[in-house]
């Protein structure tokens, strides 16, 4: 057995760390000694100082005494406990046994024989020292060619912000300046409303309109608010035309509501219903407008006032609804609806000279036939013309004898016997006059009748229209007993 291994006890892997520690001896108090003998040869000791060489070199410091665990070796003259124990494999022959580092001076070691070691995880130098990836290798050439770049960029960005300002508040300054609060408010302050103002509004008109009209008015504050509002506040509306009562500085929110009040609107509407006399409209126009019945019937007295040439104004009342301004006067009525009846004459291409007869014929077309018949009824008018045969239409006796508003389609025996000049039973061609106010499509049918060889007509269902068409009297005849089956099982249709 070695010296090594009689003198250090064999490891026990079973021991606990405890053991390692109540084994030591008692720690003695050492005084260092300073051996001056000479190194044995091929020592470290007579390595470093063959090193060191030169006289007068600074004589090295003396090793860390260094206590070995249970495990190691301990110098002779160790006697106190070491700070670090240090343990050494089972084999220790073969694996180097860690200790405390010393720390040899300069002198003793040549910077060129012995290399630093690399300190673990780095050094405070090597933290705040700079490393390559941290240095700006950038040529400042460059550098200052990017940051005026940068700078360019930059103002591009500003400038296009700037614009875009502009053009915000040119589009949207007002928008802005009033949700904001600033600036002069565009609708009047609630409480200001005072005075009477009337407000006219047309047939067709929308709220754009209707905001004008408000303003021009002095109802509103300013021309589009009234608008405005309505978009706003998705508020859908529809205006009835006519005179309105309201305040001047209102809210546009207060003028809805009083354009929406019926107690506002002056009722100056009057309407002439198709296949109305002029004896039958007269009267609602005086109640409506509240001019007195007598004014109406002095109007109607001379039809030359308004330019026609006729008996009198009978088919010139055009059948429309109408809607005067408060101060309208009687014959200001009438006017505009002989004005309206000329519209429809001209748009038909009716000449001048021949506009009495072309509403005559109109006239017995609106009160005999219905609208998808007209033409058919204004051919079998025109066919009888054409032969001088009688017209025998009971709508044209019925007017001559004071009976056409009775609401029966047949005519009584007085009626057809009377001898009048609009009787067409009793007298060949067209009555005197029209006997009723045409339409647009009545005065179109009788400028334009169908094609067709009928000579007679009669309407064999009263509920649906139901008009027969024949050429021959035994065909007619045969329609008459149609209508009168119809009447029998029908006795209050009107027959």
């Amino acid at each position: 057995m070695s010296e090594r291994d009689s003198a250090t006890p064999r490891h026990d892997p079973e021991s606990r760390l405890g053991d390692l520690f109540e084994n030591l001896p008692e720690p003695t108090r050492q005084i260092p000694t300073v051996d001056n003998s000479a190194p044995a040869p091929g020592s470290r000791r007579a390595a470093r100082e063959a090193a060191a060489g030169a006289p007068g070199a600074a004589p090295e410091p003396s090793p860390v005494p260094v206590r070995a665990s249970a495990d190691g070796v301990l110098p002779a003259d160790a006697g106190g406990p070491s700070p670090i124990p240090v343990r050494a494999s089972a084999d220790a022959a073969d694996t180097p046994t860690r200790a405390v580092p010393r720390i040899p001076s300069e002198a003793s070691v040549p910077a060129a024989a012995v290399a630093p070691e690399p300190v673990i995880g780095g050094g405070l130098d090597d933290l705040f020292a700079p490393h390559d990836d941290h240095v700006d290798t950038t040529p400042k050439k460059k550098r200052r060619k990017g940051c005026l770049i940068a700078l360019i960029i930059v103002l591009a960005i500003l400038g296009g912000i700037a614009a875009a300002g502009v053009w915000v508040a040119n589009t949207y300054g007002d928008r802005i300046a009033e949700v904001m609060g600033w600036g002069e408010p565009k609708d009047w302050e609630p409480g200001l409303a005072t005075g009477e103002a009337l407000v006219t509004i047309k047939s067709g008109d929308t709220g754009s309109p209707v905001s004008t009209a408000l303003f021009e008015a002095g109802v509103t504050k300013t021309e589009d608010v009234f608008y405005d509002y309505l978009v706003d506040e998705n508020i859908a509306v529809t205006f009835y035309p006519g005179v309105y009562r309201l305040q001047q500085k209102m809210t546009a929110e207060a003028a809805l509501a009083a354009l929406r009040d019926e107690g506002n609107k002056l009722e100056n509407t009057v309407s002439v219903a198709e296949g109305g006399t002029v004896v039958s409209s007269l009267p609602a126009m005086a109640e409506t407008l509240g001019i007195p019945l007598a004014d109406f019937e002095a109007a109607v007295q001379d039809p030359s006032q308004y330019g026609v040439d006729a008996q009198n104004l009978e088919g010139w009342l055009f059948p429309a609804v109408y809607t005067f301004d408060p101060e309208v006067t009687a014959p200001q009525v009438i006017q505009r609806m002989v004005d309206r009846t000329r519209e429809s004459l001209d748009a038909a291409g009716v000449p001048a000279e021949d506009a009495e007869r072309i509403l005559t014929i109109a006239s017995i077309i609106q009160r005999e036939g219905r609208q998808q018949d007209f033409d058919k009824v204004s051919r079998v008018i025109q066919n009888r013309l054409d032969i001088d045969m009688l017209l025998q239409m009971d709508s044209t006796a019925q007017y001559g004898y004071g009976s056409l508003h009775e609401g029966v389609v047949s005519s009584s025996a007085e009626a057809l016997e009377s001898d009048n000049e609009w009787n067409t039973y009793k007298r060949k061609g067209l009555p005197a006059t029209p006997i009723a106010s045409p339409s647009d499509a009545a005065i179109d049918a009788a400028m334009h009748p169908a094609d067709g060889p009928w000579i007679y007509f009669v309407t064999i269902n009263l509920s649906t229209g139901e008009t027969q068409f024949s050429e021959t009297l035994a065909e007619h005849e045969q329609g008459v007993e149609k209508w009168r089956e119809w009447c029998r099982a029908n006795p209050d249709g009107g027959c």
